[in-house]
């Protein structure tokens, strides 16, 4: 495989590698870590408009191996997540880029020695990218260390946020929150009382849509009140089980013993609400989750869940895999990359994907 070196990383700005000879790499400096964080990076850029400013994508003579470490399999999320970096992989193959992808997840949403022991091991491997998600903003920071020191480029897709890695990928996590919450206000004509299912602590989707629901709801809706949030670690189970809790504190006989709405971090914990809510037959509050999995769209079509955020982890895979591919062909790509996002109802549930956010596959240039 034929290597890329030469690095300059300016703090919250760009980051491009050159090509060089040989198979060493020298360390790339990382970015500042101080209080990073992509939702609000001012040197953050929409996908559609970097496409726009960059152009087709490179060509790269040699070959690629491409690292890509999910949270876990277990969640459909991810299992699309693999998808879309595997088909990215193989549409940029196709178009005269030789590059393949090593799709690994973590045993289950807690095991994040087991997530850093796959980043360990690619590094041994010496493949050309890595892309991770980490579990928590933790887990996986002695592995991107590890990877920058050897030379390899590491891009961050989505969820666990590594301060240290040179890009990001991925949705405004605060939006998703914004954008729940606003649906949620709306439906409930500005008054009512709501609860909030959390993601794991340790991870900063979790915090940052906890953060845009709350907030906006305080600013646009002052007449409703989050009564209750709890996490349930992103378990379906967990939720749940919580879910049964609230509905036998809140039973509906008063409006002060009614919970209206329910935001939850996730589907998955969505969906375990959704169950809790089947069997419940004194309140039906608003269930809403984030992520878009197919199973939260057949719910939301049978009436069981009013809506879900959509991050298409399909084309942010294939986002993902192009910003590497840009990294090593030296292109000053910009250290935060927001994706694709969109609120999914009964309104536009059974529209093409690629109608609500006009997906189309980026250009590759011709040899």
């Amino acid at each position: 495989m034929k290597k890329f070196l030469s690095v300059m990383i300016m703090v919250f700005a760009v980051l491009s590698f050159a090509a060089c000879n040989g198979n060493q790499k020298d360390p790339i400096p990382t970015a500042d870590p101080t209080n990073f964080n992509p939702d609000a990076s001012s040197d953050a850029v929409n996908y559609y408009d970097l496409r726009d400013q960059l152009g087709a994508v490179p060509l790269l003579e040699g070959s690629y191996t491409f690292g890509g470490v999910a949270k876990a399999f277990e969640n459909e999320y991810w299992r699309t997540l693999k998808t879309g970096m595997e088909t990215g992989a193989a549409k940029f193959y196709e178009g005269g880029i030789n590059v393949t992808i090593d799709m690994r997840s973590a045993l289950g949403e807690g095991d994040q020695t087991g997530q850093l022991a796959i980043v360990q091991d690619m590094i041994t491997r010496n493949y050309d990218a890595i892309l991770v998600s980490p579990i928590t903003d933790g887990n996986l920071v002695p592995g991107v260390e590890d990877a920058l020191e050897a030379g390899i480029p590491v891009v961050n897709v989505n969820d666990g946020i590594v301060a240290i890695a040179p890009n990001f990928v991925g949705p405004n996590a605060y939006e998703n929150g914004v954008l729940a919450a606003n649906y949620i206000g709306e439906q409930l004509n500005g008054e009512g009382q709501v609860a909030i299912v959390t993601g794991m602590s340790g991870a900063f989707a979790a915090r940052q849509r906890t953060l845009g629901f709350k907030e906006t709801i305080e600013a646009n809706f002052p007449n409703i009140t989050v009564v209750e949030e709890q996490t349930a670690n992103w378990s379906r189970e967990e939720a749940r089980n919580l879910a049964n809790t609230w509905f036998t504190t809140y039973d509906g006989s008063t409006p002060e013993k009614t919970l209206d709405a329910i935001f939850c971090n996730n589907d998955t914990m969505a969906l375990g609400v959704v169950e809790a809510n089947e069997a419940n037959d004194n309140v039906d509050p608003i269930i809403v989750g984030v992520d878009g999995i197919s199973e939260a769209y057949d719910a939301i079509r049978d009436g069981k869940l009013d809506a879900t955020v959509d991050s298409f982890p399909l084309f942010k895979g294939q986002i993902a895999v192009e910003m590497a591919i840009r990294i090593l062909a030296g292109q000053a790509v910009p250290r935060v990359v927001h994706t694709p996002q969109a609120l999914i109802t009964t309104a536009n549930v059974d529209q093409a994907a690629t109608d609500i956010i006009q997906w189309t596959d980026p250009q590759i240039q011709t040899k």
